[in-house]
């Protein structure tokens, strides 16, 4: 068996997995000449119930909301930048728009909770309300309100895959959300701020230190030492700190394991949602594929936690789901390849032996 880049579970093929890395193999070309994309492309197989894996389809999902803690100073940007970024993705002049569009994936940007009234043309509206609390005030997000975001992205994951998606790239979109995703991060793993808390969109020294020190605090007001239950303590935490894009996302990535998609995580928001979801139903990790290893420290965390490694490196810190719009087009090449390739039959090639 040659399964041993992914945890699979048992509801996942094996036997269509090491199918297709056998196929693999009859290409001619060196053993696993591809890397890790050859056991990418095994995954999908493996979670899509055949040899001939399809992500023809794709769709990328960018859940955008606003988060409170802002108001710390913890962003170089005020919150009015969500709303203008969301305008530009509905209108398909933002970043992740134009890209999406030359790698041909749908790009479905959603309002799950920017501080806007009135909808924004262009952009799905699920507002479950107009952004999150400030955490060292108040708990970002009541128990409802957590449970509806989740439950937002399970339904639209369950609508892209009757609609005959194969493939979705998980984004997202809000000023202030890597506060709120290193937050999460360090009170799910125990983590030091110090030592995961990233810049974000661009922050002076003495900016980092002040974000730094508001996730040294979020840590101290509520993390639990009373349960182990990873599941509750998920959603408790998605409450304290928020955010609702995260929510939702965590809501992608479960849909993904309960419709058979896999979820492409994009970077430290998007892995951190990621992190959630495998804690509220184990497993859940073998559907997600990663893109890269970003910017963001806490983004490795995140992999490493989820047993997962980085298909590219790239320095990339722009989110919107950028990073999982560069690799689909990668993973398209792969497939391409697998697909297509000839064998060694075909060129007169003794074919390689496989060792290890």
């Amino acid at each position: 068996m040659y399964t041993d880049s992914w945890d699979l579970v048992d509801d996942m093929d094996l036997k269509i997995y090491e199918n297709i890395k056998s196929r693999w193999d009859s290409i001619s070309k060196p053993i696993d000449g591809l890397g890790d994309f050859e056991d990418v492309i095994c995954k999908i197989g493996a979670v899509q119930g055949t040899v001939e894996p399809d992500i023809e389809n794709k769709a990328l999902v960018i859940m955008c909301a606003d988060n409170g803690i802002v108001k710390e100073g913890v962003s170089q940007c005020g919150p009015e930048v969500t709303l203008q970024v969301a305008r530009a993705l509905g209108s398909g002049h933002s970043t992740a728009s134009v890209m999406a569009r030359e790698a041909g994936i749908k790009c479905i940007p959603v309002d799950i909770g920017i501080d806007h009234e009135g909808k924004i043309p262009g952009v799905i509206d699920h507002k479950i309300r107009r952004g999150s609390s400030d955490f060292l005030l108040e708990r970002a997000l009541n128990a409802d309100e957590v449970r509806d975001a989740v439950d937002t992205g399970i339904r639209m994951a369950g609508q892209l895959a009757s609609e005959g998606h194969k493939l979705i790239a998980a984004g997202e979109m809000g000023i202030g959300n890597t506060t709120t995703a290193t937050a999460l991060l360090c009170l799910m793993t125990g983590a030091d701020p110090k030592l995961v808390t990233g810049r974000g969109a661009g922050l002076d020294d003495a900016s980092l230190i002040k974000k730094t020190e508001v996730i040294r605090k979020a840590y101290e007001l509520y993390a639990r030492a009373d349960t182990d239950d990873k599941a509750v303590l998920a959603y408790d935490y998605l409450g304290a700190t928020g955010g609702l894009d995260i929510a939702g996302l965590c809501g992608i990535y479960l849909g993904g394991q309960r419709y058979g998609i896999p979820i492409v995580i994009d970077g430290l928001v998007s892995g951190v949602a990621g992190l959630l979801a495998d804690a509220i139903s184990p497993g859940c990790r073998d559907y997600m594929i990663p893109s890269h290893s970003g910017r963001e420290t806490g983004l490795m965390r995140v992999l490493d936690e989820l047993e997962l490694k980085p298909l590219i490196c790239g320095n990339m810190a722009l989110g919107e789901g950028t990073g999982a719009i560069m690799v689909c087009k990668l993973l398209d090449s792969a497939l391409n390849l697998y697909r297509s390739g000839a064998r060694f039959e075909e060129n007169g090639i003794k074919e390689y032996e496989r060792f290890i």
